[in-house]
């Protein structure tokens, strides 16, 4: 298979409400989208990079910058490609995990189209659907919190993960944990803590949570093992995990007793692949997260979560939970869970004239 072009395709799509993180607060969520053209077919990639450099050093900006100038241009010079040469090509350049992965989900969407293979097959899924859990964000009131939370158990949502930050944790972890009972409840602090904290973390261990989701800075991984001597509460890591190899390490120094797993944090869905086998060697559980993805981000998501060592809900939530309009087909919540795609590929192609909505500007690379 030979990649002849690639497009790129920045889409802003408004969320159905501001989502507030430890970062600050979306309204809209614009993103960058890759067509790969190839001499047996086209493939679709989506990049999970945010505007500002906010979770990650990555932002749409750069990553169309770097595609641009040096990662496309490498594999529109290779010849013979596979998405597992992708990695390897592309490996002189440093860093751009994001950027990478968005490529590579995009020549292996082509290629498994090409030969009738979804990703879940190609990925090693052994189910055909998976529980969804919800992420929801910071309020401005407690009462508020409640009412959404009940919305989305209502929905069917199995597991709720509330964003906490110093200043809203322990109060809202009550609230929910005395309305709501005993639902697989956890929390993520994207990074918004130090060892300082400990006190006030602490104070979260009386409430039975599934785990604390990465509350110190992403670099910070012995930071993490020794919080993880000071408190009950298991602790994820998102930010910290970044390759099969810092996950094996950060399971080693004791960091983390469980891992969530973003693809295009780690550089894409072979690598998450690997990610989720250090981690099934090792005993440790994972999940996979979410950057609110479209329907093709979704997707390829669903797939990997199918994966044996998946064993917790992810944040594998309904279209509906962001977007009013996916730009494909809606994925529907049936029971708490939503189905793997079967067809080719990621199963879904964008449809032309909500696409055609959102997006915002184009450029075509071509050798």
């Amino acid at each position: 298979m030979k990649l002849t072009g690639v497009e790129l395709l920045r889409v802003r799509m408004p969320l159905v409400a501001p989502f507030r993180t430890s970062f600050g607060t979306q309204a809209e969520r614009e993103l960058l989208l890759l067509r790969a053209v190839t001499s047996e077919g086209e493939g679709w990639g989506e990049c999970g990079a945010m505007v500002d450099p906010l979770y990650s050093s990555e932002y749409v900006d750069g990553v169309e910058h770097v595609l641009r100038t040096f990662l496309v241009p490498a594999l529109l010079a290779a010849g013979d490609l596979t998405a597992n040469k992708v990695a390897p090509l592309l490996a002189k350049f440093k860093g751009h995990r994001m950027a990478k992965g968005a490529l590579e989900m995009a020549v292996l969407d082509a290629e498994l189209r090409a030969h009738g293979v979804s990703f879940g097959t190609a990925l090693g899924s052994t189910k055909d659907s998976v529980p969804c859990g919800v992420s929801v964000g910071i309020m401005d009131t407690i009462p508020k919190l409640l009412d959404v939370v009940a919305g989305y158990l209502d929905d069917g949502y199995v597991r709720i993960k509330l964003k906490i930050e110093p200043g809203w944790d322990v109060e809202p972890v009550r609230a929910v944990r005395e309305r709501f009972g005993d639902i697989l409840l956890q929390v993520d602090a994207n990074t918004a803590y130090t060892l300082s904290d400990v006190p006030q973390l602490q104070r979260l261990d009386p409430f039975e949570l599934l785990l604390i989701e990465q509350p110190l800075e992403e670099e910070d991984v012995l930071g993490h093992a020794e919080l993880a001597k000071h408190i009950r509460t298991p602790i994820c890591l998102d930010e910290s995990v970044v390759s099969a190899r810092s996950a094996a390490d950060a399971i080693e120094l004791g960091a983390c007793r469980i891992v969530n797993i973003k693809p295009s944090r780690v550089g894409g869905y072979l690598e998450a692949r690997r990610v989720h086998d250090v981690c099934a060697a090792h005993g440790i559980p994972v999940w996979c997260g979410g950057m609110i993805e479209t329907g093709l981000g979704r997707a390829a998501n669903v797939a990997l979560a199918s994966l044996p060592g998946f064993t917790l809900p992810g944040d594998t939530s309904a279209s509906d939970r962001f977007y009013r309009t996916d730009i494909t087909e809606p994925f529907v919540l049936e029971a708490g869970r939503l189905p793997v795609p079967s067809g080719p590929g990621l199963g879904v192609t964008p449809i032309p004239e909500r696409l055609a909505e959102v997006t915002t500007a184009k450029a075509w690379l071509a050798a």
